[in-house]
């Protein structure tokens, strides 16, 4: 999404705060490209590099480091994991948020929303990695490979399950995939499906827009039940707001058919996870490929380590290495450029829809 132009040139320095040392070193900014960063500075710029460690679970930690908190108190830009209520109240000249993440709940709170602070995320950084997990999932039990996964470690040699009356293997070129959001996640799901012969309709907030060419064809948000009855794989792909905060609840789940599969990669709070576990538990559902909890980590205690037909993964499935950084650094730099020159950004955040 567009925003519009930016402020223009201001005197003296601006200055960029990159506040990106994660904990989790896979998600942790590399030397090499905090030197890119320094090197793509425009004329007039400081940039100041955080080395405090931050968090970049879910869109950001819960607090600030004192090191940030006096990096961002003259700060125009700031680049990290989301933004917290600290950091805006000691930013005085501050402009525009880069988030890292892709989801912002946590950056929008009141005084966020009020400011005219220009938030931008990093949706569809993600995608490629997300969809890939998205479909090994799916094979995983529509191939029926968890089960054979326990039969290899009881040294077991059993045909049955794969052959007999009750198989639940199918093709994904036999399934209908419902996805819950059409941005850069749900187009790249549908988009790999489809190469499977899947036939994919997206669910989102304005319809009228259309079907993007991964889809098969749109339906509005409130059209939801009316699909769930014909859907052999449901993948949540939205962002949290208001509108999609517990949206696969017990009810919807109660429409979909005995085979289906939920898949979550969204954020836990979209899907009713007690009333999963006693479908499941009653075999009204096919499995589920969960990588999203509404607690974090998951409970020890919880039901969804034991059940059947399922895949858990501990939130890792926009985990790609070796090319994240590049992605990511391609998308701030094309954005500070755009802010420098007062022209739209990427990717800018609607306050009031929530993504």
């Amino acid at each position: 999404m567009a925003s519009p132009p930016g402020p223009g040139p201001r005197a003296g320095s601006r200055v960029l705060v990159v506040d990106l040392a994660a904990t989790s070193k896979n998600w942790a900014l590399p030397a090499d490209g905090a030197d890119a960063i320094r090197a793509h500075a425009p004329p007039g710029w400081t940039v100041r590099v955080v080395s405090a460690p931050t968090v970049s679970d879910g869109d950001g930690g819960p607090g600030p480091s004192p090191e940030a908190m006096a990096a961002v108190r003259d700060a125009e830009v700031y680049f990290g994991f989301g933004f917290s209520r600290e950091l805006l109240g000691a930013a005085r000249e501050l402009r525009w948020v880069q988030s890292a993440a892709a989801g912002v709940g946590n950056v929008l709170f009141p005084e966020m929303i009020a400011s005219p602070v220009l938030i931008t995320n990093s949706a569809g950084v993600h995608a490629v990695p997300i969809a890939e997990h998205v479909v090994g999932g799916l094979l995983y039990l529509l191939r029926g490979l968890d089960v054979a996964v326990a039969q290899q470690r009881e040294g077991r040699w059993d045909k049955a399950p794969f052959v007999g009356a009750g198989s639940r293997i199918r093709e994904l070129g036999a399934c209908r995939a419902l996805i819950v959001g059409t941005g850069g996640i749900g187009q790249a799901v549908a988009s790999r499906l489809r190469a499977f012969g899947t036939v994919c309709t997206g669910v989102r907030r304005r319809a009228s827009l259309g079907a993007p060419a991964e889809f098969d064809r749109v339906v509005p948000l409130d059209g939801l039940d009316a699909e769930l009855s014909g859907a052999d794989i449901v993948v949540l792909a939205a962002p949290l707001t208001p509108l999609t905060r517990d949206l696969l609840s017990a009810r919807r789940l109660a429409l979909l058919p005995r085979d289906a599969i939920v898949v979550n990669v969204s954020r836990g709070a979209l899907l009713d996870e007690a009333a999963l576990v006693d479908a499941l538990r009653a075999d009204r559902l096919g499995g589920a490929v969960l990588d999203v909890f509404g607690e974090e980590p998951l409970a020890a205690a919880s039901a969804l380590w034991q059940l059947p037909h399922v895949l858990l993964t501990p939130h890792v499935s926009a985990v790609s290495p070796g090319r994240f950084w590049a992605r990511e650094l391609a998308l701030f730099f094309d954005n500070w450029r755009r802010h420098v020159a007062g022209e739209p950004l990427k990717n800018l955040v609607d306050k009031q829809a929530g993504y």
